[in-house]
């Protein structure tokens, strides 16, 4: 009889844990996953180790070491640490737990959390729904949830925990520059029920409420605005570039020419104008939140 423990499988289970496994269309993830299990075989063969033994003593079946060491699934945290132990490797192992963090993660959102965490200022019109960076893990999980067609739930679990690793932005220091314009109707849709859109509603008064942090809402009786035709993103860097997208410009491509940019930063500034102000948007959210 297997057993479960922190989400992860044990002696016996033959259920892969959903979110670990590796994608073979990402060729950089595939080779961090792949080099980090070669590494390891390679260890546990020099210590006199069968794979069968080495489980039983890091409390994993062989059948998730085999997939480990040929690369076919990303290692825990966790795993890395018990390997590093019984291997006495002396941390080298253990190290590795860097190399495969972001790997879990799709690709397009790794290089999207790059530029974000390299960004000093972050400017965002969400035409449909609550930003990534804002959402909370149960909406996250619903939105990824009703997609079509449907994600795999390992697919899910990818997304999710994607979504929630790029809420590191907020806690970097120096902070970058955040700025944010919803629009009113996607507060006001309790995605998740009315639970889960409480929690995104206080999710969003948190974030509001940071220094480093500018919330602003379009309400609906605004009857047009430049952001009518698709959101806009666009992040500054401290050398001086800048990258930006907005799916009513320039074919949706992400760009980069200053006189692409200086057309995003115009429809955003007046997207910005035509919006509550900050401190108008979070008593506005205090009021959808009290009626939720």
């Amino acid at each position: 009889m297997a057993t479960e423990v922190n989400g992860e499988q044990r002696l016996g289970e033959g259920v892969d844990d959903p979110g670990w496994e590796v994608d073979p269309d990402d060729e950089s993830g595939a080779a961090v996953v792949a080099t980090v299990g070669r590494q390891l075989r390679l260890r546990r063969e020099a210590a006199g180790l069968r794979a069968a033994e080495f489980g039983r003593l890091i409390g994993y079946g062989d059948d998730l070491v085999y997939k480990v060491e040929a690369g076919k699934r990303i290692p825990r945290p966790e795993y890395l640490d018990k390997a590093d132990k019984a291997l006495g490797a002396g941390g080298l192992i253990a190290a590795m737990k860097r190399d495969v963090e972001g790997v879990r993660y799709p690709k397009e959102v790794r290089d999207l959390a790059k530029l974000e965490a390299r960004a000093v200022e972050i400017a965002v019109y969400a035409g449909n729904g609550i930003h990534g960076l804002l959402q909370t893990e149960g909406h996250a999980r619903v939105l990824l949830e009703t997609r079509q067609p449907p994600y795999s739930e390992d697919e899910v679990e990818r997304g999710v925990a994607a979504r929630m690793a790029r809420r590191s932005v907020f806690d970097r220091s120096p902070s970058p520059s955040l700025s944010f314009v919803l629009e009113e109707a996607a507060l006001r849709r309790p995605i998740g029920g009315r639970m889960e859109w409480r929690q995104q509603l206080q999710r969003l008064l948190e974030v509001g409420r940071l220094r480093s942090v500018s919330l602003q809402v379009m309400p609906t009786d605004v009857e047009a605005h430049p952001g009518l035709d698709g959101g806009i993103e666009v992040l500054k860097f401290a050398d001086g570039k800048a990258v930006g997208r907005s799916e009513g410009a320039f074919h949706g491509r992400a760009v980069s020419a200053p006189k692409q940019l200086r057309i995003l930063e115009l429809r955003y500034g007046m997207i910005r104008a035509q919006a509550l102000t900050p401190r108008e948007s979070l008593a506005f959210i205090e009021h959808v939140h009290g009626e939720a």
